[in-house]
């Protein structure tokens, strides 16, 4: 058990760092999170949006700049966790592999991984719910945290699926900022006429879009879109984990140890020639 638990802290000891070395993410956390939801704030006008929430069923009116920033703060921590998740993946790849194929577990490998996600995603999630406090109050800060924890999570995941199958970091980078605008964009009802669309519950931050709407505008709890959202998470953590066991499946050609036969359709390698020792020289001269 203790042999366990060193593999499961070196391997996240290892993903956290790979993660500190992402200086560009940091950057990203801590600049593009308050810049984004200011801006979803102070730009977009705070007229009445009228709207019914099919989390609980309510009429609400809330204004058009705290619905706008709720949906800024989803759309920075996604994209911020899928691309630390992806760029973790893609530049780690060939190291994953090398120590799956020297023996290291894939287990611990993989929960090194989940670990480190809702490490990073948790920080995200706290930090972008005390940037909007600071705008304005939510009605329910920890839903709203919870919220944003839960989407941060389900894209992590989908960045560590697009690490592991894609060739190109560009096509990663591109997958993971199209996904997301796509999604959020599509819900928000300031900019999109057909946010009360059925169609919408396919999309993958839709529990998390809902729970953190009534977070801000409801007190009414909403467990069962949290617990979707999860689903949303455990549908791509399944996937991911199929990526990263192909991304690291075993490459080497299996050692055969039976010698080649007459049917084994495979050429035999000539012994090399040895060279004459004393006792064939001694035959030899008898012989003449």
């Amino acid at each position: 058990m203790r042999l366990h638990l060193t593999r499961f802290a070196v391997a996240t000891r290892f993903t956290l760092f790979e993660h500190g070395r992402n200086r560009f993410a940091m950057v990203l956390v801590i600049l593009f999170i308050p810049v984004w939801t200011s801006l979803a704030y102070l730009v977009m006008p705070d007229a009445p949006a009228r709207m019914r929430l099919r989390a609980t069923g309510e009429a609400l009116a809330p204004h058009g700049n705290e619905l706008t920033a709720i949906s800024g703060a989803l759309n920075a921590v996604t994209l911020i966790t899928g691309f630390m998740m992806f760029a973790a993946t893609f530049s780690g790849s060939g190291f994953d592999r090398r120590l799956a194929m020297a023996g290291y577990p894939r287990a611990h490998l993989v929960l090194a991984k989940v670990t480190a996600l809702a490490l990073v995603s948790a920080a995200v999630a706290v930090y972008a719910t005390a940037v909007v406090c600071l705008a304005w109050t939510p009605r329910q800060p920890l839903l709203l945290a919870a919220s944003l924890f839960c989407a941060g999570v389900t894209y992590g995941a989908l960045g560590v699926v697009f690490g592991s199958l894609l060739r190109r970091e560009v096509e990663g980078m591109f997958a993971i900022v199209m996904t997301s605008i796509i999604d959020l964009a599509l819900q928000n009802p300031i900019t999109s006429s057909g946010a009360d669309n059925s169609f919408m519950r396919c999309l993958p931050s839709y529990g998390a879009m809902q729970a953190s709407t009534a977070a801000g505008f409801s007190t009414n709890p909403v467990p069962g879109h949290l617990a979707l959202q999860l689903t949303w998470f455990g549908l791509a953590a399944l996937v991911a984990l199929l990526g990263f066991r192909h991304s690291t499946r075993n490459c080497l050609p299996t050692a055969s140890t039976a010698p080649p036969g007459p049917g084994s359709g495979k050429a035999g390698i000539p012994a090399p020639r040895q060279p004459a020792g004393p006792s064939a020289t001694a035959s030899d001269t008898e012989a003449h």
